[in-house]
């Protein structure tokens, strides 16, 4: 029985993400998309380092999110890819590190890094130029993370985000 209970506490702790995701995104979607964004919803990419689950969320809403994108399909495809590889390394890279500042740490530092696929991407489909582009979506991206990470640290102080 608390299995069945655990299985699904865990799915909509994923559903509630992935909801959250889509709603900053799509809410704020005059600063989520484009060569500048400062996509609020990035925020949330540091859950990722407290459970896995949070990988699959997270990839999911951004899925959704980017089905409002005016890159169409490519960004429901590749943008969405992007958040599965970001959240998937800091995932991996947070398994080595105990403390959940360090573990937080790795996460706004991959995912402001990993911004250069979402340049790639605009770089191909929009013709923006590529270096410009991830200079200015990589500061939206460490911003948001960063100031998800302070949010998210203060939240893991609480509750166990690792459930």
């Amino acid at each position: 029985m608390e299995n069945t209970h655990q299985k699904t506490a865990g799915l909509v702790k994923s559903g509630l993400v992935a909801a959250l995701y889509v709603v900053l995104t799509v809410a704020f979607s005059s600063w989520s998309y484009g060569p500048i964004q400062l996509r609020l919803s990035e925020m949330l990419n540091n859950l990722a380092v407290f459970n896995k689950r949070y990988i699959w969320a997270l990839t999911i809403g951004c899925v959704i999110a980017n089905l409002w994108s005016s890159l169409g399909a490519m960004d429901v495809i590749f943008g969405s890819l992007g958040t599965l590889m970001m959240t998937g390394i800091s995932y991996l890279l947070s398994r080595y590190v105990n403390s959940r500042i360090g573990r937080l740490a790795i996460s706004v530092l991959v995912c402001a890094f990993s911004s250069w696929s979402v340049a790639l991407e605009l770089y191909f489909i929009s013709k923006a130029p590529f270096w410009a582009t991830y200079l200015t979506v990589g500061i939206g991206e460490f911003i948001s993370v960063l100031a998800g990470a302070l949010i998210i640290w203060a939240i893991s102080k609480r509750i166990d985000l690792e459930k």
